[in-house]
């Protein structure tokens, strides 16, 4: 029975990629639209995971201030790595103390 659900979850994944690619052929002009599709992933990258933060520790405040902390490193441009790292740090300082 689980090898019928994955072969429907496999048919379904297939007909959302292949559908456009065979429903459109001419090429996207308009400008709003090559846009949205550019930004599209991030978006939804975003809404996914930003509500799981503040989940990720048992205390909320504690997750809170990680995110507070990544947010404040990613808008001054610190590398990506660095600011996972020290938004962990800061939960976990604030959690121990």
């Amino acid at each position: 029975m689980i090898f019928v659900y994955i072969l429907i979850m496999a048919a379904v994944t297939y007909l959302v990629r292949m559908l456009p690619l065979a429903l459109i052929k001419k090429k996207i002009r308009s400008r709003f639209l090559i846009s949205l599709l550019a930004y599209l992933p991030y978006a939804v990258l975003a809404a996914l995971t930003f509500p799981a933060v503040f989940y990720a520790t048992s205390s909320t405040l504690a997750s809170a201030i990680g995110c507070a902390v990544a947010c404040a490193l990613a808008f001054f441009g610190v590398p990506m790595v660095l600011v996972a790292l020290f938004a962990a740090v800061a939960s976990f300082i604030f959690l121990v103390f």
